[in-house]
């Protein structure tokens, strides 16, 4: 799936594949340099992540193992209940060991916290996060990001993972969906 498959409900492109997969390269050269001679478990979270963590899992070049976490605060509706459901848990025992959590994007940042929290309480050695995006206007609780692909403006985005009704994760960029789309317009 291309831009000229979304129609008139591909807004913009925000962010292109070429300028994505550069800075995933990115991204990974940093996180080689930082864990060099570690044992490193990366932990996706599962859906919005699967992009970004197939890439970057193949564009680092020391060996890491792979886990990933599903966690919903939504519940039925589009705004979060507040409260954190884990809907799918880790397979591996993270004491001791150096966590980097991957993450599509950063937006209020409110579960992520919940999550690098929950984390923690399981004595790893250190958890970090990598996020691909991160809407710097829309986080609402201090987060410390490691590794930060790119600050985009408070949109409603798609691609790479990210998506509208299970729909557009396929796209190979970053773009905004047209209003019309979600009843916005």
């Amino acid at each position: 799936m291309d831009a000229a498959d979304m129609g008139r409900d591909l807004s913009k492109v925000l962010i292109p594949e070429e300028e994505l997969q550069a800075k995933i390269k990115e991204l990974a050269s940093r996180i080689d340099e930082d864990y060099a001679g570690e044992d490193l478990l990366i932990v996706g979270v599962l859906k919005g992540a699967v992009m970004v963590m197939a890439d970057l899992a193949r564009a680092l070049r020391l060996p890491v193992q792979m886990d990933w976490m599903a966690v919903s605060s939504y519940g039925a509706g589009t705004r979060s209940s507040g409260v954190v459901r884990v809907l799918k848990d880790l397979d591996t025992d993270i004491a001791g060991r150096h966590v980097l959590v991957v993450e599509d994007i950063i937006d209020s940042g409110l579960t992520l916290s919940w999550l690098v929290h929950n984390l923690k309480s399981r004595n790893p050695a250190s958890v970090e996060i990598c996020a691909a995006l991160r809407k710097p206007d829309a986080i609402k609780v201090p987060i410390d990001v490691k590794y930060i692909g790119f600050d985009i403006p408070n949109e409603f985005v798609i691609g790479y993972g990210l998506d509208y009704a299970e729909r557009y994760r396929n796209l190979p960029f970053i773009g905004t969906l047209a209003p019309h789309v979600y009843g916005a317009g």
